[in-house]
């Protein structure tokens, strides 16, 4: 039996979710503690972001490559974690997300219902608070259209000016 962690420093060390040893809650009791590994809440948010009608896929250019890619390989399983990222604090869990769009899908609806489904799911099954759901989208999948192949969402639209556009608009 490994014994619980109990400081934030060993649990950053192992990615896992700690409450303070004071007081009972759902995740330590008199009986014991239950720690939370970052990976299980990566999975959960990526399985409830992808729940959600209009998102056609996570991940950036890099991780859709090494995606197809794996896809590609015998015997293997899509990640469930491509293109989500979290931090799990003691009783708190903040998660980033990478997303890939369907056209027509309305963004800002979009990421309303992604950001509650998100949230929804963590708290329902870990018990932890999640105290912000970050979500960039990367890019926009036209059906029937050929950018499954892409690695990013600057095929056509980049003008090399995305410095001073950045600039200007905030």
């Amino acid at each position: 039996m490994t014994s619980p962690v109990t400081s934030d420093t060993d649990a950053g060390a192992q990615g896992m979710a700690v409450t303070p040893t004071g007081g009972n809650t759902a995740l330590v009791t008199a009986h014991g503690t239950t720690t939370i590994a970052a990976t299980v809440v990566q999975k959960i948010a990526g399985l409830a972001a992808r729940e959600i009608s209009g998102v056609y896929q996570l991940g950036g250019g890099a991780a859709r490559a090494f995606g197809a890619v794996r896809e590609r390989i015998p015997g293997t399983r899509p990640s469930l974690g491509q293109g989500v990222s979290v931090e799990v604090g003691e009783r708190q869990a903040a998660v980033d997300l990478d997303v890939i769009v369907e056209y027509g899908a309305a963004i800002g609806e979009l990421s309303q219902a992604i950001r509650r489904n998100v949230i929804n799911a963590i708290e329902r099954m870990t018990t932890l608070q999640v105290t912000e759901v970050n979500i960039a989208v990367g890019d926009v999948h036209i059906a029937g259209g050929d950018d499954d192949a892409s690695t990013g969402g600057d095929d056509d639209a980049s003008t090399g000016d995305e410095d001073n556009t950045r600039a200007r608009v905030q």
